[in-house]
Formats: structure tokens, sequence, C-alpha cells
């Protein structure tokens, strides 16, 4: 994803007739896929509990995911998704380090900053797309996923992709409209690393936040 979009999400729980909703809806299957994630967090979970996520996806490199400022409430996730390592370790280092930024790759950094892997995971995932009435732009398509975790969890997700944060409220209108079709909200997220079986603190400290 190119740096500086807003990505807007909303989870859900998906059903066994949920790929049968969404060829009703005129959804497109893009592919399905299946890829390991790693995540990084501190001792403490300092990322993750401020919903910071530092992802490490086989074959796909580092991500990091920042809350979006938008300043729309709702039940749904804003994020801006870094790609770039450069501008990862400098995120970093704002929210984590202490003296000077060193000038390397994500790797080079996670010892100095005492980051560590928390989870590992295999996902498999069906990822479709869905233009409502209206859409023209590519960015106006909503991407449906649907994963299933290699630990027994399953989630779905509505993204939509916008430029600006005026734009947000339209995009989040329609993942709602459709969300709403597939399946009751899921909390995702911490929640979902904490049904993982080697994260077992994580579910107790995902209650407050």
């Amino acid at each position: 994803m190119a740096q500086g979009l807003i990505e807007v999400e909303r989870k859900f729980t998906p059903g066994p007739d949920t790929e049968e909703r969404l060829q009703k809806l005129g959804a497109t299957l893009e592919h399905r896929v299946t890829f390991r994630d790693t995540y990084y967090d501190t001792s403490e979970l300092s990322l993750m509990l401020s919903d910071h996520w530092l992802r490490q996806r086989e074959g796909s490199g580092w991500e990091f995911k920042c809350p979006g400022v938008t300043g729309v409430s709702g039940p749904h996730n804003e994020y801006v998704e870094v790609t770039s390592e450069s501008a990862i370790v400098t995120q970093l280092f704002e929210l984590l380090g202490s003296g000077e930024q060193e000038t390397a790759g994500v790797a080079a950094v996670l010892g100095r900053l005492k980051l560590q892997e928390v989870a590992s995971f295999i996902t498999t995932r069906s990822s479709w797309k869905l233009a409502l009435s209206g859409a023209h732009e590519e960015e106006s398509l909503l991407t449906v996923d649907l994963d299933s975790t290699d630990f027994g969890y399953a989630v779905g997700e509505v993204e939509a992709v916008v430029h600006e944060k005026a734009e947000v409220p339209a995009a989040l209108e329609k993942i709602i409209s459709v969300s709403s079709m597939l399946g009751p909200d899921s909390p995702g997220g911490l929640s979902l690393l904490g049904n993982h079986p080697w994260f077992p603190a994580v579910g107790q400290q995902a209650a407050v936040h």
C-alpha cells in the first residue's frame, strides 16, 4: 500500500455461508493465499496496547500500522500503513527509542529497541473485491478478507482505502452496510492474538485496551 493512505476497516465474524453471501452481493474472488505473519513488540506490549502493530509478513517484508487521527468515532478501525523501512524505524524510535536514531533497517534495530517476537502464525485468506453502486475508481472498491489461522481463529474484515480524512465517513458508511450483511462484529486486533496459544498474557491485557 502506498504510504500516507488511510485504511478504514471493520471486522466481523464469518459464518459457513459468508462466501455465498458475498457472491450474492456481486463480490469477485481475487485470490486465496496462505502466509505467515510474525508480530514484534516489547515484553510489556507497548506497541499493541497503544494500537500500533509491527509485522513481518513472509515474502512481503515489514509493515507498521499506526492509528489514524480522523476523529470519526464508531465500531471500526482507522490506520495509516507504513511500509518503508526507514519510515518504520523513524516511527519506532519516536515511540520507543532513546538516544540517537540509527540509520538501519528494521531487523537491525529490534535489539536496541527491545523488540521481540510475540506471535507468529499461519493464515489462510480468501480476498474478495466488491464494487457498490456508484463506485467507479479502484479506491472506491471495498476489499473483504476472510481469514482462518492455524490456531483455530476465524475473522472477516471489510476494508476501504482513502486518500484524505474527509473521505473516511463515506467509506465507513459503505463498510458498515456491507459488514452488517456478512456477520456480527468481531473485536479482532489484540483480542485475536489473545486467542493465540503462544500468547496467553494478551487476553487479560486486551480487556483494558
